[in-house]
């Protein structure tokens, strides 16, 4: 054991659901004792951030019921059991956007909320962009909207994108 690791002696599931689980662990901890931690389980999801050839960046407007907001975001999803990230990235690029991109490539991986969370997100930059009809799913109610990376970058200077991957994501695109 590493003087940092904290090992699991007993876990249960407390909670199955559709997109998460949710654990209880009881860990040992690097001085002996020991104590419990509430891990969420998560299959890991993907975010693209496109880039027309305008240079203007596909997002998604759409109610998010946890924050009780509407909040503007890159297009993204929920890996399925056994599924690619790559392959996510195509499928929440049409669906959401109704774009398909020529090129898509991993740009970034980052951990949601580690202290509680295991979920992944690789984000997935997409170029050449031909637009066609988004395909929502029956529970998704968006709008698309395209923002140039200028008006992008003013809203992060301005707070006005609350959402994590979407900012990591246009920053990551900043800083290439």
């Amino acid at each position: 054991m590493s003087a940092h690791d904290e090992p699991t002696l007993n876990k249960k599931n407390i909670y199955t659901g559709k997109i998460i689980d949710v654990q209880l662990h009881e860990v040992e901890l690097p001085d002996g004792k020991t104590s419990t931690r509430e891990v969420v389980k998560h299959p890991g999801a993907v975010a693209v951030i496109g880039l027309t050839d305008e240079e203007k960046i596909p997002l998604v407007r759409q109610f998010r019921k946890a924050p009780e907001e509407m909040l503007l975001e890159i297009p993204a999803g929920k890996r399925e059991k056994g599924e690619e990230p790559i392959t996510t990235a195509v499928r929440e690029l049409q669906e959401e956007t109704g774009y398909k991109a020529a090129h898509l490539h991993e740009i970034a991986q980052f951990y949601t909320s580690p202290g509680f969370a295991d979920e992944l997100i690789s984000v997935f930059l997409a170029t050449g962009l031909q637009a066609g009809p988004s395909q929502t799913e029956a529970d998704e109610f968006l709008s698309v909207e395209e923002w140039t990376l200028s008006d992008a970058r003013a809203a992060l200077r301005e707070r006005r994108l609350r959402d994590a991957k979407t900012a990591f994501a246009i920053q990551a695109l900043l800083l290439r």
